[in-house]
């Protein structure tokens, strides 16, 4: 264990690998199976459109390293709703990006739409409000999608600020530097849904 400790110490980035692959639930992971690009159908942070530097597990639910990732499917419902837990605090954002977003820079930049860890709502690059309160670890972010209005939550409040440039077709999108680690649900929220949003349909179940 000291050894583990010392090698650790010398060797940040391999910590911050460690650190995302414990995290606060290692004892309910996946083990082996989270390092298999053979991940179950559904929702998920896509291993094909992610940054080369970034690392995702729990069968594409844990996203941490260094760039970001996005969804595997578009939000092409009414509304829509996902919710991101902070696990480790970092550099982050958190929202909606275009298919051809940067997955490699941090932040995102052009074509992301969403909420970074300082609490700046961020439209396209252009900033459209600045959430006061402190955004910790163990906090859960909510994110709503009406296809007018990109709207964050807060452990189940609402923002006072929305995104309204949302343009073309989007994907859930979460990026990370800076030893950050986020888990995104798209299902079994720990917070409900705003009333009318549901979870991310693929789009063959809502023919």
């Amino acid at each position: 264990i000291q050894m583990a400790s010392l090698f650790t110490a010398c060797f940040p980035p391999f910590r911050a690998c460690l650190d995302c692959v414990q995290g606060p639930s290692f004892a309910n992971s996946q083990n082996y199976a989270q390092f298999r690009n053979e991940q179950p159908a559904g929702v998920r942070l896509d291993v094909s459109h992610m940054g080369k530097e970034v690392v995702i597990l729990k069968e594409g639910e844990r996203i941490c390293g260094t760039g970001g990732a996005i969804a595997n499917a578009p939000l092409v419902q009414s509304k829509a709703y996902f919710q991101v837990n902070i696990q480790q605090t970092g550099k982050w954002g958190v929202g909606l990006a275009a298919r051809d977003a940067d997955m490699n820079a941090v932040p995102t930049g052009a074509h992301f739409w969403g909420i970074d860890e300082s609490g700046r709502l961020i439209g396209n690059k252009e900033e459209a409000g600045k959430y006061e309160k402190e955004i910790e670890e163990g906090d859960s972010l909510g994110i709503c999608y009406d296809h007018v209005e990109l709207s964050v939550y807060h452990n189940g409040e609402r923002l006072p600020f929305t995104i309204t440039n949302v343009k073309g077709k989007v994907f859930p999108c979460i990026y990370v530097d800076d030893s950050a680690i986020l888990d995104v649900k798209f299902r079994s929220f720990s917070f409900p849904a705003p009333p009318g949003f549901t979870e991310i349909m693929i789009e063959q179940t809502l023919l």
